[in-house]
């Protein structure tokens, strides 16, 4: 015990020397490693970032001024672990990978696991892939290439196809022999995969039943029966909803033919979660879901001026309704004051619930059997919301314009604009998802045409109405 003390408070000494309390790297030791790379030091170089950890590695590319990048592959040589971008934005990634010599590249990718090298190599283009995989030995580029061509987020892409399967007429005992003298083995497997001699699998075994078992014992005696599988060309995201349902920590791959091709293990979902997750968050702000912080100013500018567009678009058409009420503000001049507080309220309580119904959607927690149910809560969740805060509204204004009367109408707005907000905030995720569209790119444009649209010409309406006003014109 002392002994594994002492390599851990190490490894939290040396840690703790490249990063701050706030998780950050040191701004000194980025500077050192700048430093060394700028004096061709390959031994301080060395030094400095030969044993960090592929985290640790990927954030400091990361940090490093672009023309550092490869010339830190370069001079760390055999030391430096590709592992590391799988950490690191696609856009540095992508630039690294296309300033890097071919065989370089082609040399580390060959001592990742089959699932890495596929994932650095996917966001290249085929020339510049094709240039790295010529490079590589036929047998290894032959099962890369299988996996390339997948479609783009499948559980084909997301896969190692490096595995142990064994038949079911072998021991227990041949099969720890043969795990245990194999050269050529996952980094990390759970189980062993049972298959007929066509390569259907027809069971699987956890390790730790295989190693509690009698050495005679045949594998067809203690596997475990149709074993979940996932399709190598389903979708990433489904893939993850079985692991997350069925608590997996691996699962079988097969083709359209039933045979194992692959499996998909649990570090691969949690990044596919974490990546899907980024991308939903990205499109409910109306930004692309391949943006990252290291893109440049013209390509982030060109991917968010779409949406912006169309926001303009639906601002325009809530303009409009203003201009109907354009001489009853002009007659009372405290409804221009309010009216964006009507407006305003309406959208964040849509928002509130758009963002509950597009994350019940994207884990599949909304179908038929409870779409109606959800609906009827969030319209009575924005009534008493509404109620609640025309309340403290009406209140307000009566008190700030000393009159009653408008506070009592910017009341009402507020109670029917917030049942809108909550009524549409889940219809729309709802209607978009069964016109085939992404409810969270699409749902918050129009959410926000209706708030303000009904906000609008709520309160300017009963205003009008109220106090016998000009009309729209």
């Amino acid at each position: 015990m002392a002994a594994d003390d002492q390599i851990r408070d190490a490894a939290e000494e040396e840690d703790a020397e490249i990063r701050d309390e706030e998780g950050r790297l040191v701004a000194e030791f980025v500077d050192d490693v700048a430093e060394a790379i700028g004096a061709n030091d390959a031994e301080r170089v060395r030094e400095l970032a030969a044993d960090l950890h592929e985290s640790d590695l990927g954030d400091l590319i990361e940090t490093l001024e672009q023309d550092d990048r490869p010339k830190l592959v370069e001079l760390l040589g055999k030391d430096f672990d590709f592992t590391a971008l799988t950490e690191i934005d696609e856009t540095v990634r992508v630039q690294l990978l296309e300033e890097l010599p071919p065989e370089t590249v082609a040399e580390g990718v060959r001592e990742l696991d089959s699932d890495d090298a596929v994932y650095i190599l996917e966001d290249l283009d085929e020339a510049g892939r094709a240039r790295i995989l010529e490079q590589i030995p036929a047998p290894e580029r032959i099962a890369l290439t299988r996996s390339l061509d997948y479609p783009e987020d499948s559980a084909g892409r997301r896969m190692q196809t490096e595995f142990v399967a064994a038949p079911e007429f072998w021991t227990v005992g041949h099969t720890i022999d043969y795990i245990a003298d194999a050269r050529e083995l996952p980094d990390t497997f759970y189980e062993v995969f049972v298959v007929d001699p066509t390569y259907k699998l027809v069971g699987s075994v956890p390790l730790d039943r295989l190693l509690r078992s009698r050495r005679s014992k045949l594998l067809s005696e203690i596997l475990e029966e149709d074993p979940r599988t996932i399709e190598a060309t389903e979708d990433q995201e489904s893939a993850a909803r079985t692991f997350e349902r069925y608590n997996l920590v691996s699962c079988a791959v097969v083709d359209e033919n039933e045979r194992l091709v692959g499996v998909l293990m649990v570090d691969d979902i949690v990044d596919v979660i974490e990546e899907e997750a980024d991308e939903d968050l990205r499109a409910l702000g109306g930004v692309t879901s391949d943006e990252e912080i290291s893109d440049p100013v013209i390509y982030t500018a060109r991917s968010r001026i779409p949406w912006l567009l169309v926001n303009l678009a639906t601002a325009f058409f809530s303009a409009s309704v203003i201009g109907l009420f354009e001489a009853t503000i002009e007659q009372m001049v405290a409804l221009a004051v309010l009216m964006p507080i009507v407006a305003s309220m309406g959208g964040n309580a849509g928002t509130q619930t758009m963002t509950v119904a597009v994350r019940a959607l994207a884990t599949q927690e909304i179908g038929g059997h409870n779409a109606r149910r959800l609906v009827r809560r969030e319209t009575l969740v924005g009534l008493a919301n509404g109620a609640a805060l025309a309340i403290v509204v009406a209140l307000i204004a009566g008190l700030w314009f000393k009159n009653a009367q408008l506070g009592v109408i910017i009341g009402c707005a507020m109670v029917v604009n917030l049942v809108c907000a909550g009524l549409f905030g889940i219809l729309i995720p709802l209607g978009l998802d069964k016109l085939k569209a992404d409810p969270a790119v699409s749902s918050g444009v129009f959410l926000t045409t209706v708030t303000d649209t009904v906000g609008f010409f709520a309160f300017l309406g009963l205003a009008t109405w109220w106090f016998g006003l000009g009309g729209p014109s």
